[in-house]
């Protein structure tokens, strides 16, 4: 099984993988393989430079030096927001998107948060079966974002 590392954007691994995510989405967005035009893009109108301490956490599950999936959440107030989870294809069925936003939700609890959240979009249907099944909720929207059609969240307080 690959290891959970905690990992800086903007390095060589993490931007690897982010590009290869927006290229994924992207590709699925419209229909047709992005342009590495539109990847530079999505990377501009999402940038991930701030899921450092304090402000979010960014990670990387990794085979050896390989990155094979990331995931990201971002800081803000009690509210952890989950950004930038992807799976390489050769690595989806393996548990790691589970085991990724499972790290984030503790990383969050750490953090303070009392809620997790996170957007995405309809036609990413294995995300949106990840999120149902690890007990997010569909919420009305609380963010513009053009890019998103779907938005969930659960809460990490304890029931008692």
């Amino acid at each position: 099984m690959p290891a959970i590392v905690i990992a800086q954007p903007g390095t060589t691994a993490a931007d690897a993988i982010v590009r290869d995510y927006l290229t994924d989405v992207a590709s699925r967005y419209y229909g047709r393989p992005a342009s590495r035009a539109e990847v530079d893009q999505a990377l501009r109108d999402e940038p991930y430079g701030d899921l450092t301490a304090p402000t979010g956490v960014f990670l990387l599950a990794t085979d050896g030096d390989e990155p094979v999936a990331c995931a990201g959440a971002r800081f803000v107030g009690d509210v952890a927001e989950l950004t930038k989870i992807f799976t390489r294809p050769a690595w989806r069925g393996h548990g790691l998107g589970a085991l990724l936003v499972g790290a984030l939700e503790e990383a969050a609890r750490e953090h303070g948060a009392r809620t997790v959240r996170l957007d995405t979009r309809g036609e990413l249907a294995e995300a949106c079966a990840l999120y149902e099944r690890l007990g997010y909720a569909r919420v009305t929207a609380f963010n513009a974002d053009p890019y998103s059609d779907r938005w969930y969240a659960k809460s990490l307080e304890l029931t008692p």
